[in-house]
């Protein structure tokens, strides 16, 4: 299974930031996840383009940006310059989606979409062959360290069927609660991506929690 795994900068040690960057360069991890919230969107404030543009210059992987924010399209070609590989956009905050995903993909970046819980898969029918990736939500999104909701596994499957029918190439991107507990059960229903956050630098080993991740190492986890 060649899954991706994306750790969570949201989740770091913002007082040694440099070091986390390099644990993830040297790790076996694909892409650093990096959350941007404007605390209307979602309640949370996380970083700006100042700290994205300072782990781009240390980065020596691919930077998968997550706005969890009003207005999406005002920044877009701010977060291209920024250093943006691949640029999500949340559904709920967009009232043009397919203008949205087109305006990504002319600066030369990958476009997703991100799904919040309660929206259902059936809303990305119109735009899912011009995606490069959906964001599953597996938590209500602005805060780190929340519980995985269950039926997640069920919109993976359904998204999957949706993406095979209509002859997309998105990848499944799932970004909440996900840990040695779940990822393996993700994959199988047919998610490419793993973003985790709290369990890879909250582990002991942050690089070999990212290998385990990686492995699909099912680790239960004792009451």
């Amino acid at each position: 299974m060649n899954h991706k795994i994306a750790p969570s900068v949201l989740a770091a040690d913002f007082a040694n930031i440099q070091r986390d960057v390099e644990m993830i360069n040297n790790s076996e991890a694909d892409w650093f996840h990096i959350d941007i919230m404007d605390g209307v969107f979602v309640p949370n404030i996380s970083f700006g383009f100042p700290v994205m543009e300072a782990i781009k210059k240390h980065a020596k992987k691919p930077l998968d940006v997550h706005l969890m924010i009003v207005e999406p399209d005002r920044y877009i070609s701010t977060f291209k310059k920024a250093g943006a590989d691949v640029l999500t956009v949340h559904y709920e905050a967009c009232d043009h989606l397919h203008r949205t995903i087109q305006a990504i993909k002319a600066e030369g970046m990958k476009a997703g979409v991100a799904l919040n819980p309660h929206t259902p898969i059936h809303l990305l029918k119109d735009v899912i062959a011009d995606l490069d990736l959906v964001c599953i939500m597996s938590v209500n999104p602005g805060f780190g360290g929340q519980s995985f909701i269950r039926n997640t596994f069920n919109k993976v499957q359904e998204l999957k069927a949706l993406i095979v029918e209509s002859e997309s190439n998105a990848l499944i991107e799932i970004d909440g609660g996900v840990g040695t507990d779940n990822a393996k059960l993700l994959v199988e229903c047919g998610a490419d991506v793993l973003v985790a956050g709290s369990s890879v630098f909250k582990a002991e080993n942050p690089s070999e929690a990212v290998a385990q991740l990686k492995r699909l190492e099912t680790i239960v986890k004792s009451i």
